[in-house]
């Protein structure tokens, strides 16, 4: 997975920078994330794992189309909460439950620059929520508590480090 930066990179902390014009460098980067996507049997990829600062991400779950994202924001969320367990491509090896809205509203530009809304639910909803977490620096594991983090940080450490 040597397309996808790890949880030890900067980049994934940070905020990404919005997408001022849909242009054939960001039709390029869409395509990228496709293939390391698919490459990689994912869910999910947001462009600050393969280290553009951009505020673009992809969804290919299992049953459904590949969904395009750009500069997107989420509208709406449900009060309904689900625990569910995570994972994810810049954290290899490690899944924790995590609690989010179980149904989303969100809105965003398709890689034409047209302005689409969805309003999903159950698995779907969840990995949007993730791959936007990635937009704004944040990965699954900074939505665990102190405990849930230090056992999936341990794990991750196991798992990935060099012996």
């Amino acid at each position: 997975m040597t397309d996808i930066l790890t949880m030890e990179n900067d980049i994934l902390k940070e905020k990404s920078a919005p997408v001022s014009e849909i242009d054939e460098n960001i039709r390029n980067l869409i395509t990228k994330m496709e293939e390391i996507l698919d490459k990689n049997n994912g869910v999910g990829l947001a462009a600050p794992q393969i280290g553009e600062n951009k505020r673009i991400f992809i969804t290919k779950v299992p049953g459904d189309i590949l969904r395009v994202f750009i500069n997107p924001e989420i509208i709406q969320t449900s009060q309904e909460l689900e625990n569910y367990e995570e994972g994810c491509l810049s954290i290899p090896g490690v899944w924790a439950k995590v609690v989010r809205p179980t149904a989303i509203a969100m809105q965003a530009w398709d890689s034409k620059g047209k302005v689409f809304r969805v309003d999903v639910e159950g698995i779907l909803a969840r990995v949007i929520q993730h791959e936007f977490d990635h937009l704004n620096g944040i990965l699954f594991t900074d939505r665990l508590d102190e405990k849930q983090r230090e056992k999936a940080l341990k794990v991750y450490d196991r798992k990935n480090k060099p012996k």
